[in-house]
């Protein structure tokens, strides 16, 4: 496995320390080659993204969806049966049967807006959401402003003397 040193990014970008760490960790086989269960990542439009993952043989009731610092986690636990607890003899078992946890990095303001579980695929919805305060603004130079910064000044209160 080939390693990467990424060290020049934390000198040349900056305010991108956590970026620089995630390209890091990702280098370094965060998975540890787990493939289990499969999933497609899709990029609907500039903001709406769509994880499917391939849960065929779980109920809804065994699988658990969780969003928390930016880290979405997907978690499927199975309730382990008799192998034979119907009496059915099994001649091949190619249907994986066995728990998982499997966890997503999101970018920042990326949220779940739903999931959905349909005939073995769960699929669920992102968007990206950016505030106001960070949407691109236009700034003219010189003369007049365009009235925002203007709004975004005067909306402070004046401190009580």
């Amino acid at each position: 496995m080939r390693t990467y040193d990424f060290s020049p990014l934390y000198r040349s970008f900056v305010g991108f320390d956590r970026m620089a760490s995630l390209i890091d960790a990702a280098t370094q086989s965060v998975d540890n080659g787990t493939t289990y269960p499969p999933y497609n990542v899709a990029q609907i439009d500039e903001d709406t993204y769509r994880i499917e993952l391939a849960v065929a043989g779980f109920a809804q009731d065994e699988l658990d969806i969780e969003s928390h610092q930016n880290v979405l986690t997907v978690t499927g636990r199975k309730e382990k049966t008799a192998d034979n607890d119907d009496g059915t003899t099994w001649l091949h078992r190619g249907i994986a049967e066995r728990g998982f946890e499997r966890r997503f990095q999101l970018a920042d303001h990326v949220f779940v807006e739903g999931a959905d579980l349909k005939n073995g695929l769960l699929v669920i919805s992102l968007k990206r959401e950016l505030p106001e305060a960070l949407k691109p603004r236009k700034i003219n130079i010189g003369g007049q402003d365009d009235g925002k910064l203007i709004e975004q000044k005067s909306s402070r209160k004046p401190k009580a003397a």
